[in-house]
């Protein structure tokens, strides 16, 4: 699913990130950027079998620039180690729950949900899980789903957020700051012969979820929240 050219790029620009060394290497950075274009473009109709919710998309739609935004950030380099895109109904800026696809050497993951979503989403997001709560669990709890998906991305308040009871039982539950299973994949994992096979699997097994979340960000009283 992944060409090792991808691989090869992201290696060797982990070593080399800076400008020179990138303007150098431009046509070997388009040789992998047009390889995860593909893949992206097989992601996308693997998602789309599955959840066609997610609509009509491209990789235009959905992929992250490999330039990093360093006006802030106390690391300057420029360019992200990493290829990734992001499909969701509306998009890689959709605050939809979506599909994620993460390549990097040493640390790709196929990974979903709602990461860090604006406050509105966040709200109705814990309000699904709130009133719905037996319904989440069995999804979280399902042993397909914890073996594919052992961990969600920990970003947790300390205590419970404004708006629910401090003494909700599952209160844990409503903590979370994004609601993001992750599934770590080796290099050769998503370069071999059976990766379109076991990325599939891990798209129908995080659908579920996802079409959870996106219940509860869909329909607040009935009306759609973008």
């Amino acid at each position: 699913m992944i060409d090792p050219v991808v691989f090869d790029f992201l290696t060797k620009l982990r070593f080399n990130n800076n400008r020179d060394w990138f303007n150098e290497n431009k046509d070997f950075y388009k040789e992998a950027k047009a390889s995860f274009e593909q893949s992206m473009e097989q992601f996308i109709k693997i998602v789309h079998d599955i959840d066609p919710t997610i609509g009509d998309l491209t990789p235009k739609d959905c992929l992250f620039r490999i330039h990093r935004d360093t006006r802030f950030a106390k690391d300057k380099t420029p360019y992200k180690t990493n290829m990734g895109g992001f499909v969701a109904r509306g998009g890689r800026k959709s605050p939809m729950a979506g599909y994620y696809l993460h390549v990097e050497p040493g640390l790709s993951m196929v990974a979903g949900g709602s990461y860090s979503p604006p406050s509105d989403v966040l709200k109705a997001i814990r309000r699904e899980i709130y009133n719905f709560t037996d319904e989440y669990k069995a999804i979280l709890n399902d042993g397909e789903f914890k073996k594919v998906f052992p961990e969600l991305y920990e970003d947790k308040l300390r205590s419970a957020p404004k708006g629910f009871p401090r003494d909700f039982e599952d209160i844990e539950l409503l903590k979370y700051r994004s609601f993001a299973p992750l599934h770590t994949s080796a290099d050769d994992e998503l370069m071999g012969k059976g990766a379109v096979k076991q990325v599939r699997h891990i798209i129908k097994t995080l659908e579920p979820f996802n079409s959870f979340i996106n219940r509860g960000i869909t329909t607040e009283e009935d009306e759609i929240i973008l």
